[in-house]
């Protein structure tokens, strides 16, 4: 096989393909030419060119996110690599194994004041979960050993234990180009057994045992793929008298006995309510949550138990009242609670009451949105229950996700939204490599500001078909409209909500996006239908809702009881 003469970078991307890892997002570089020659000469290796590297980061995390896998992201030397922080940061705090892989200069020219250069090699350090240094010349006595350790661990810590990324920084020196003869498939491959564990029985029993009908306990769950079988855990959990089950709209986990609209259901409890239904333990699973509600409610209880089950990078103790960490499989330690809790028969209404509380807030949750006015809200109340069947959504940060908390959203497909550091950056890009992906169509509904943030994702060449986008226009950034922090301030319009000039026709006629707008909420249904329909093209719907109004709306929206 002709390819580049770098030892290193043919152990790479021998050891990428031996490890399962099938795709690459790569960025244009010169000092990265060896790596990029290396990768695109595997067939195995699907790889994807995205010029800019904050976009191809969070693309690369979108397709990680879909796909389950590892996804490699290579870029040249210099700052190229910083630009990969926000999505790694994000990966990280999400779970999401990334295979950050950054060209370098040798180490004898950094500091010298030649082009690009710069110390790379522990530039991501807080936020992967390790990182190693390759030597730019592997001919030394044990060169080709160490190189492939190094790799071989690398690649295996990426995805053991809880996932994340992880950084392997490569040094080359000139020339860049010249390539050779190599052997493909021959590096040696470490592999590596992680058996599942499970609590013994009787300890499961123990733990049931203390929070066995009366106590009553309250299950909250955060953001998480799709999981059946944790999906069946809580089903059965929720079955028992003394259980209520709380999920985010992110947490992708359905049943009828979910409260699944936290913040709906919590803003309109009475202050009797609140005590009585206060829990004597918290379970939580999932990453962090978006409800302040649920969070400032549980920080305010004085006499609550809190428990954390997941594989976790740290002790979270986010309500600080943390008394177990159980770091397992949520799936597999709730489905051995749920076991041991069904012998246990004393009589409890902690989970009828929670599930009639929630149906209060459903009913007076439609006859609010029945006489609102046109707004953001009125607005998500439409699209949301007519996003079409198989359709994935993707939310970005600010006030899409809050919106989609407030919505039924069990019949959508799959829903995901950047909430491990809840940044505004990529949250285009991330739904763009998840529709690479997917079979599917994938839908992102963002704001005109996050929309503003992130427009590498249009110019990319992956954008096909299969991605529809929808920006909320609503004068840019309606969030600082509605957050106590902000909304009062007298520079709001000027520091905050600051508006944005974003000619979307234009981005979409210029993109090659099918463009649709809507003003009203006749002009949302009509142009939805057409919206959706497009087969042929990517498609992108504008919907300009007032500034001010939405912002009262949901505001007056929480005030209700």
């Amino acid at each position: 096989m002709l390819t580049t003469d770098k030892l290193s970078c043919n152990i790479l991307a021998d050891l990428l393909v031996a490890h399962g890892i099938n795709r690459a997002v790569l960025s244009p570089g010169s000092r990265n030419a060896p790596l990029v020659i290396a990768l695109t000469r595997r067939e195995s290796l699907q790889t994807s060119v995205v010029i800019d590297e904050r976009s191809a980061a969070f693309i690369a995390l979108g397709m990680a996110i879909q796909s389950g896998e590892p996804v490699a992201l290579v870029c040249t030397s210099g700052t190229a690599l910083l630009n990969y922080a926000p999505a790694v940061a994000e990966a990280f705090y999400r779970g999401v194994p990334l295979i950050v892989i950054s060209a370098d200069r040798p180490e004898e020219w950094i500091d010298q004041d030649d082009s690009q250069t710069i110390w790379q090699q522990n530039a991501l350090a807080p936020y992967v979960k390790r990182s190693c240094d390759i030597p730019a010349h592997t001919d030394f006595s044990n060169g080709e050993w160490v190189c492939n350790r190094l790799i071989n661990d690398l690649l295996l810590e990426a995805v053991n234990g809880r996932k994340g990324p992880v950084h392997i920084n490569i040094r080359l020196d000139a020339p860049l180009s010249r390539v050779n003869e190599f052997q493909p498939d021959c590096s040696r491959i470490v592999r590596m057994v992680s058996p599942s564990v499970e609590l013994p029985t009787a300890e499961a029993r123990r733990i049931g045992a203390t929070i066995a009908s009366p106590r009553k306990v309250l299950i909250i769950v955060g953001f998480h793929e799709p999981d059946e079988k944790l999906n069946r855990a809580l089903a059965k959990l929720a079955a028992l008298p003394n259980v209520a089950v709380m999920t985010e709209t992110i947490a992708n986990l359905h049943s009828p006995l979910f409260i699944s609209r936290i913040d709906s259901t919590l803003c309109r409890l009475k202050d009797g309510e609140r005590r009585e239904l206060a829990p004597d333990v918290v379970i939580t699973a999932g990453g962090a949550l978006v409800s302040r509600f649920v969070k400032e409610w549980i920080r305010s209880l004085s006499d609550v138990e809190h428990w954390h089950v997941g594989l976790s990078h740290t002790t979270i103790d986010c309500f600080k009242h943390l008394t177990l960490r159980i770091e397992m499989r949520p799936s597999v330690f709730l489905r051995q609670l749920a076991s041991a809790l069904q012998i246990f028969k004393a009589q409890s209404d902690y989970a009828a009451r929670w599930r009639k509380v929630m149906a209060y807030a459903v009913e007076a949750h439609d006859s609010y949105i029945t006489a609102s006015p046109w707004s953001d809200m009125k607005a998500f109340s439409f699209i949301i229950p007519h996003i079409p069947p198989r359709w994935n959504l993707h939310l970005s940060n600010g006030t899409p996700i809050r919106y989609a908390q407030l919505m039924d959203c069990s019949r959508i497909h799959r829903c995901d939204c950047n909430r491990g550091v809840s940044g505004i950056d990529g949250c285009s890009s991330t739904a763009l490599g998840a529709s690479v992906v997917y079979k599917d169509t994938t839908l992102l509904i963002t704001g005109d500001m996050s929309c503003q943030y992130d427009l590498a994702a249009f110019s990319s060449q992956l954008v096909s078909p299969k991605f529809k986008v929808i920006v909320i226009c609503n004068g840019g950034g309606g969030i600082f409209r509605f957050i106590s922090s902000t909304s009062s301030l007298p520079e709001l319009e000027e520091c905050f909500a600051v508006g944005t000039r974003l000619p979307l026709r234009q981005i979409a006629e210029g993109y090659g996006f099918a463009y649709h707008e809507a003003h009203d909420l006749a002009g949302l249904q009509r142009e939805f239908k057409d919206f959706v329909a497009v087969d042929d093209a990517p498609a992108l719907l504008a919907v300009f809702t007032p500034a001010e109004e939405s912002a009262e709306v949901l505001k007056r929206y929480f005030q209700q009881q």
